[in-house]
């Protein structure tokens, strides 16, 4: 189970996700949330990161002139609304998010089901799991997820990870170590139930 921490806003929070075995970490940038950060921020976070944990810069927006800043913070991949383009040669992974009723995509790396779009707010477990079933490309999972329920909504769905963020939380945009720590250790024990 590959399990993405998001909303990573210093490099104390990427790196306690790191140390507790997060796959990757995501920075919100160009968006309105609490959460976001500047480009030039972003990329001292990923730097700070080991080389083998992904780094996703995510947006909600669909400006294709906030594209620039996205690529600017040096991410592996990108974590875009469904409709965002990138240009051809951006040389990063992309991962569409999609919402109840959207159609699956197969313009992209992977999908992250998320009807919540980073706000904390349950998943649709019907809607996930007709996409896990159908999409052509792996199915991340998001949207009110938390230590207590991930063991859950694994098995439900059966992603191929799960994402994070305010589940994890003390407060927005400062991740809580006891919880990101037992998040992803219920992830790695989703892995072999």
């Amino acid at each position: 189970m590959r399990v993405k921490i998001c909303g990573m806003t210093s490099v104390r929070d990427a790196l306690l996700a790191v140390a507790a075995g997060a796959d990757a970490i995501g920075v919100v940038l160009a968006s309105p949330s609490p959460r976001s950060v500047t480009p030039e921020a972003a990329r001292e976070i990923f730097a700070a990161v080991r080389p083998f944990v992904a780094t996703v810069a995510v947006t909600s927006t669909d400006r294709p002139e906030d594209v620039a800043a996205l690529l600017l913070s040096r991410p592996d991949a990108v974590q875009v609304p469904g409709d965002l383009e990138l240009p051809p040669d951006a040389g990063v992974r992309v991962i569409r998010m999609l919402s109840p009723g959207d159609a699956l995509r197969d313009d992209c790396d992977a999908v992250i089901v998320d009807g919540s779009h980073g706000t904390g707010r349950a998943f649709d477990p019907e809607y996930a799991r007709r996409c896990v079933a159908a999409s052509p490309v792996p199915v991340i999972l998001a949207g009110g997820l938390t230590p207590h329920n991930v063991a859950d909504a694994i098995l439900a769905v059966r992603p191929h990870g799960v994402d994070v963020c305010s589940g994890v939380e003390a407060a927005p945009g400062i991740k809580d170590e006891r919880l990101v720590r037992a998040f992803v250790k219920i992830c790695r024990m989703m892995d072999n139930p």
